[in-house]
């Protein structure tokens, strides 16, 4: 770590006072970020006030209480007055350096979602996503609501990532890699090389404007390495990703010993199979199947990360905290230590594991008929992949069907099975969600070999039938019992938005199905553009019309799976929720008076679900961060080279086009469309030259040539070609 023993601030605006001392908006910022209101006492406590600013506080309180600004209790304490023009909310700052507050509440006559406007001398020393207490002020032009930053209440960042410059002999300059930042940190001058990543703390943010004094934390490398860039997301996200002394010390003491006892039953024998993807490395779910008379049994046999896992350990804690993996195309931040998720927990080949397995009959037509949940040991057979099942159930492979003879009538049971699941489920109006993927070849050097899209075949959906017949069931089981749990619920989507995209979808000349908007309405959409260019197109703007799945321990169903109930089990090692409705289940197996049955979970279910949908919310920003990041750099690796697209957004300043098979986004802006003078028809979502005559409609295929790439704000520029 290197500190910058000082250095001359830039200019600053009027700055929202951070640092002990005694004013209104001091005073405001306090009562702001206190949960309760607090005493004349209270307060000199929190601002450690000598006892000769005693009368100027009272004074002080008096003057913000005849502003409407505070209100004094009965009791005599104060808290921030409703109504008073006081509004906390999020601040997004744009790269030209002025921002909008999203408010979190609202005065009166004030509808909350309406953001209001910062102006760049009224953000002090806030910074982008900073939770703050702003005054309202008066001003703007027409409706536009306008504010002053009164106090930041919450920090959104601690450390920020940027790119070193170094500037003199003892001092450089780090521009923070995301341009919201609008502002560079001085440092000084030590290990770090001209040009790389690093991680760098800002000392003061009290001195706002263009320049703020900070020091180095962490070097991470050459920006143009894929996996600083990857690095440099984990850092500015503030994903946990180093585990610590204590949790290491825990998982080293963990026994590997595999015990039969009490009320675990010996699985051994059923020839269990993992299939996943080639480059898979932790394997928490396997199945094996049974032919019964009239149908199958199937078996789903998870990991049993809680018998590892105990709560309230430093383990537990920190697997909570990350709420789930993350997964990269070149690196995963695990929830779980290695020694968990790649050894004791995966369900590896030829090797005795403990799991948690459900047990479902089904008749022939895919009908449930019984269920019940035991943990077990059981031993993998083998460890079998996607492009083997497929070749081995779809293409009859001789090789391969030789191999794996022991379990080769079971696969193809498997399937039977798996597609009667599969038809029961689309009839009942579960939407066919199919979203093409693109999958991001990187190879043992560390490039971009290719960006393609990602093959799905009928291995895939195999499994993810048996997943979601394992979770449905484990839901009913739950709820039948009234047993509090976490379900994994999507709500109906706003009838506002279903109609937006109606109307759009109409627009691209489709004739829509007619009936109600529920799932198999939407199912059919889909199956209408299934297999077109279209396709990722009407997918991704269905997916904007729904609400996001969460968790909660309010069983809502699951709107998309048009199901009654549904959670998480299969998936322990990844995600947090499954682990805690594995341990909602085991306490409903255990006999009474052995491990608590029927008690209440200690965890806060209804904190821990908003809690860990904000992690998982997290990781996928990060995901999808890294992916546009390499998506943007293998882009710069084809300048001048073209490709067939679809357009899939038209505005004022130009068109937005999805490349076919990469799914790589990029613009093409309304001055390089040079044959003509282009118009926009906003209704009908398209721009129409107005000469020529030709039209640029949303969902039409073009051909364009990358043009250039902004690899900092991950923009690539397309022309038609």
């Amino acid at each position: 770590m290197r500190r910058r023993p000082g250095g001359r601030p830039g200019p600053r605006p009027a700055a929202a006072p951070t640092l002990p001392g005694l004013d209104e908006d001091i005073l405001l910022r306090l009562l702001g970020d206190q949960p309760a209101p607090l005493s004349q006492a209270e307060i000199v406590k929190h601002l450690a006030l000598p006892p000769r600013y005693q009368k100027m506080l009272a004074t002080l309180l008096t003057s913000l209480c005849r502003q409407g600004l505070l209100t004094r209790t009965p009791g005599a304490h104060y808290r921030l007055a409703p109504g008073g023009g006081l509004v906390t909310g999020t601040l997004s700052v744009h790269p030209k350096g002025f921002g909008f507050v999203t408010p979190m509440d609202a005065p009166p006559g004030q509808k909350i979602g309406k953001d209001f406007f910062v102006s760049p001398r009224d953000l002090a020393s806030a910074m982008h996503n900073d939770r703050v207490l702003v005054r309202l002020t008066q001003g703007g032009r027409g409706d536009r609501r306008e504010a002053r930053v009164v106090a930041v209440l919450a920090r959104a960042a601690a450390l920020l990532v940027g790119i070193y410059t170094a500037t003199s002999r003892t001092y450089g300059m780090v521009t923070p890699e995301d341009d919201r930042y609008p502002f560079t940190i001085r440092v000084a001058r030590a290990e770090a090389q001209d040009g790389e990543a690093v991680v760098v703390a800002i000392s003061d943010f009290s001195t706002g404007g263009r320049e703020l004094p900070g020091h180095i934390v962490e070097v991470l490398g050459d920006p143009a390495d894929l996996l600083v860039q990857t690095e440099m997301t984990i850092r500015s996200m503030g994903l946990p990703h180093r585990f610590s002394a204590e949790v290491a010390a825990e998982v080293a003491g963990l026994d590997p010993a595999i015990t039969l006892e009490p009320g675990r039953v010996d699985l051994r024998a059923v020839p269990h199979v993992t299939i996943d993807g080639e480059t898979a490395r932790d394997f928490d779910d396997a199945v094996a199947i049974e032919e019964k008379k009239g149908g199958w049994r199937l078996y789903v046999s998870i990991a049993d990360v809680g018998h590892y896992v105990r709560p309230g350990t430093a383990l537990d804690q920190e697997a909570y905290q990350r709420g789930t993996s993350v997964y990269f195309p070149n690196k995963v931040v695990p929830m779980l230590p290695e020694r968990l998720s790649n050894d004791l927990c995966s369900l590896v080949p030829g090797q005795d594991r403990l799991a948690f397995t459900a047990i479902i009959d089904f008749d022939r037509k895919g009908v449930r008929q019984d269920m019940r949940f035991t943990k077990s040991v059981i031993n993998s057979r083998h460890r079998l992949t996607y492009t083997k099942v497929k070749a081995m159930v779809a293409d009859r492979d001789a090789t391969l069907l030789a191999t794996y003879a022991d379990v080769a009538s079971d696969l193809t049971r498997m399937a039977a099975l798996a597609g009667q699941l599969e038809k029961r489920r689309l009839a009942r109006g579960s939407i066919g969600f199919e979203i093409p993927e693109a999958a991001i070849v990187i190879d043992d050097q560390g490039h971009i070999a290719a960006v393609r899209r990602l093959e799905r075949n009928l291995a895939h959906k195999l499994i993810e039938e048996f997943m979601l017949a394992a979770n449905e069931a484990v839901a009913e089981a739950l709820a039948t019992r009234q047993t509090p749990t976490l379900y994994r619920i999507h709500e109906e989507p706003d009838a506002l938005k279903v109609e937006e995209f109606a109307t759009f979808t109409a627009s691209l000349g489709l004739r829509l199905p007619k009936g109600e908007h529920d799932p198999a309405w939407f199912g059919k959409v889909l199956a209408m553009v299934a297999g077109t260019p279209r396709e990722y197109l009407i997918s991704n703007l269905l997916l904007r019309a729904m609400q996001r799945a969460r968790y909660s321990p309010d069983n809502a169903g699951h709107f998309g799976l048009a199901a009654e109930y549904y959670t998480h089990f299969t998936s322990p090692i990844r995600r947090y929720p499954d682990l805690v409705v594995h341990r909602v289940l085991a306490r409903q197996l255990a006999p009474a008076g052995k491990g608590g049955r029927g008690r209440q979970p200690a965890l806060d279910l209804a904190a821990a679900g908003l809690f860990l949908s904000d992690r998982e919310r997290k990781a996928m920003e990060a995901e999808r961060e890294v992916v546009d990041k390499l998506k943007s750099r293998f882009m710069a690796e084809h300048l001048g080279e073209a490709f067939e697209g679809i357009i899939s957004g038209v505005a004022g300043f130009g068109l937005f086009v999805e490349l076919l098979d990469t799914f790589i986004s990029g613009a093409v802006a309304m001055t390089d469309l040079t044959d003509d003078y282009y118009q926009l028809d906003e209704k009908h979502h398209r721009l129409i030259g107005q000469r020529g005559n030709r039209v640029f409609q949303l969902g039409d295929l073009v051909r364009v040539k990358v043009a250039s790439v902004d690899l900092r704000r991950r923009r690539i520029n397309f022309v038609p070609v």
